[in-house]
């Protein structure tokens, strides 16, 4: 099997991707204490400034697999709002997509005694698309002259509702249809809607426990062709005072593939006083694993300026 069939089928298998989507690639990063990296409504659900670099290296092995980086930073403004911003480039074999997107949340204290809240949010996003023509020849041997690239815009919506130790995340992504007037309409889907929901609970023994359970599920549908997938997420947090440690399991398949897992990714890192580690490393499991070492998913970041809000529903 040649090098650029392996590439193709890995993408089917394991993003069951048709092309690059105009988007960040959304697999384990979030669970890295990053849930703003996956929803706008989390911007400034905190009492600090929080900025996160993520690095994402798919399939160790494969000649030009997806790599993406990201610098995500969301802060509170004043006790109901927040803001926040991603920039990311990626890359995948002859594709570059680089972008941006810029969010505001609103939050709403319902009850402040039970600790319930709602939020809102709102993205914008700003993305560039090119092709490296650069790197092929016409049957002349010469490079193409016209330059495939494209420039979208897009939004989307985001709703967070929350109860004690309990969360609920919807969303809608990509809202807008993409631009194909560069591209070969036939081939490239055109919607690129997407529809989402991240849920968890948070279980402790008692409120001077030290160690912490928390569950939680993601689930992605595209509409373009009905596919979709699930993370069942398990994390562990250890506490020592304001510090932390963390163990975890994210398992990923599509949903009428259950027994057949896109990939397993252990999970583990640490906050310790305002600096944040995580690593996630996610292990194909069907049988591009002859081709592939894995993906490796790595987060570091800093927690600035506490106390920048006494709302309760920072905490």
């Amino acid at each position: 099997m040649k090098k650029t069939q392996i590439i193709l089928l890995l993408s089917l298998l394991t993003l069951g991707a048709k092309a690059q989507e105009l988007t960040i690639p959304q697999l384990s990063q979030y669970i890295a204490d990053n849930p703003f990296l996956m929803s706008p409504t989390y911007a400034g659900v905190g009492d600090h400034i929080k900025v996160r670099l993520n690095g994402l290296t798919q399939w160790v092995g494969i000649e030009d697999a997806p790599d993406t980086q990201t610098v995500a930073a969301d802060a509170r403004i004043g006790n109901r709002s927040g803001l926040g911003m991603v920039m990311y480039n990626d890359s995948n074999g002859n594709t570059r997509q680089r972008g941006a997107r810029v969010s505001f949340a609103h939050h709403l204290t319902l009850d402040r005694y039970d600790d319930e809240f709602l939020s809102f949010g709102l993205s914008y996003n700003f993305n560039q698309f090119r092709i490296d023509v650069e790197n092929f020849r016409d049957e002349n041997g010469q490079i193409p002259t016209d330059d495939r690239s494209t420039t979208n815009h897009n939004f989307d919506l985001g709703l967070l509702y929350r109860f004690d130790k309990f969360y609920l995340s919807l969303n809608a992504s990509n809202i807008l249809p993409k631009n194909l007037e560069q591209f070969n309409p036939t081939f490239e889907p055109n919607t690129l809607r997407n529809y989402y929901a991240y849920v968890g609970y948070s279980f402790m023994k008692n409120k001077n426990s030290r160690i912490e359970f928390e569950p939680s599920v993601f689930f992605q549908l595209f509409e373009n062709d009905g596919r979709s997938v699930t993370d069942l997420n398990a994390k562990f947090r250890f506490h020592d005072f304001e510090d932390y440690y963390y163990l975890g399991l994210t398992y990923r398949f599509l949903n009428d593939q259950f027994g057949s897992p896109l990939y397993v990714a252990p999970i583990a890192g640490l906050k310790k006083s305002n600096f944040y580690f995580g690593y996630s490393y996610q292990v194909i499991t069907n049988e591009i694993l002859g081709y592939s070492q894995g993906t490796h998913v790595l987060t570091v970041g800093m927690d600035l300026f506490q106390g920048i809000s006494n709302c309760r529903c920072t905490y």
